[in-house]
């Protein structure tokens, strides 16, 4: 899978928040990252804010959204170079410090990249990746692999994602079929399906 970087141009707003968290889950699914998605929008949550605070609210700002190895990468990008975040032990009551706080507690590392007229401020989360172009692993994910190869002809071997795209549309075609004959309701079977689905995906967060 070739998860290929990209950027948001943005107004560092409050009212931006919550439609930047929800482009980065959206993008995060169709990396088959969800299970990061979580923390990374917690992390764009804190960068708006330092950036808020620090600069100043209505700062032209960009999300920066990669891949560095099996590392999810999210960072934010402003044009003041003097404001740069610093890790402090905050108290409980002093917000200046909590977020780069909480920013180090969920990432694995971060930092930050001074240019001539704007600083990236990073952070790197872990993922459970083997490689960057890889997906992530688990049961169902093996059986379902395993079942798509027999049902596409493999004969074992490796097939590639297309291949096994049309299996699974042939799958499930044939099995909507044998709902059919049975008397079953498709749609609900369907339905039944998704829920399943965005259960165990919601529970692998």
């Amino acid at each position: 899978m070739t998860r290929k970087s990209w950027e948001l141009p943005f107004l560092a707003e409050p009212a931006e928040v919550a439609g930047l968290r929800r482009v980065m889950r959206l993008h995060l699914r169709l990396w088959g990252l969800s299970d990061v998605a979580e923390a990374a929008e917690l992390c764009v949550s804190e960068l708006v804010a330092n950036v808020i605070r620090h600069v100043g609210e209505g700062t032209p700002s960009t999300l920066e959204v990669g891949m560095n190895g099996t590392h999810l990468r999210v960072a934010l990008r402003d044009p003041d170079t003097r404001a740069l975040p610093t890790l402090v032990h905050a108290g409980s009551d002093d917000e200046s410090g909590r977020g780069m706080a909480l920013l180090d507690a969920v990432s694995d590392r971060w930092g930050v990249i001074l240019g001539a007229s704007s600083k990236l401020v990073w952070c790197d989360l872990a993922t459970s990746l083997v490689t960057p172009g890889g997906h992530i692993d688990g049961p169902r994910i093996a059986k379902g692999e395993a079942c798509l190869t027999l049902y596409a002809g493999a004969g074992g071997e490796p097939a590639g994602v297309a291949v096994l795209e049309e299996a699974a549309i042939d799958l499930i075609t044939d099995l909507l079929h044998w709902l059919s004959v049975h008397g079953r309701d498709m749609d609900e079977a369907l339905d039944r399906a998704q829920v399943r689905f965005e259960a165990a995906a919601d529970g692998a967060r």
